[in-house]
């Protein structure tokens, strides 16, 4: 790396992010009955893990496609919801 260059950083929001990691936070975020509504795949319907969701998704190109859609979907809406909140000011700025 030349002095004065800084590495470049990823706009991808899939950047450093293991399928593991994402589907975690899908399930955080909708739940396993969530995540099989919005999406139909019998590994978050039926007994779902994890673990058995992995093995399925990593040898699953389209359904791989569909979580990392609705992982996308999901920090769009993260991003509006912290939007939408009303800002409580820090403790120090309150009236006495």
């Amino acid at each position: 790396m030349m002095r004065g260059m800084h590495p470049a950083v990823s706009k991808d929001p899939l950047h450093g992010k293991t399928l593991e990691q994402i589907l975690t936070e899908l399930v955080a975020f909708f739940g396993w009955p969530g995540l099989g509504r919005r999406i139909a795949i019998r590994c978050f319907t039926s007994d779902p893990s994890v673990r058995s969701s992995l093995q399925f998704l990593r040898r699953t190109p389209w359904a791989r496609t569909k979580v990392e859609s609705l992982y996308l979907f999901m920090l769009r809406e993260q991003a509006r919801q912290a939007a939408a909140a009303p800002r409580r000011p820090p403790d120090g700025d309150l009236p006495p």
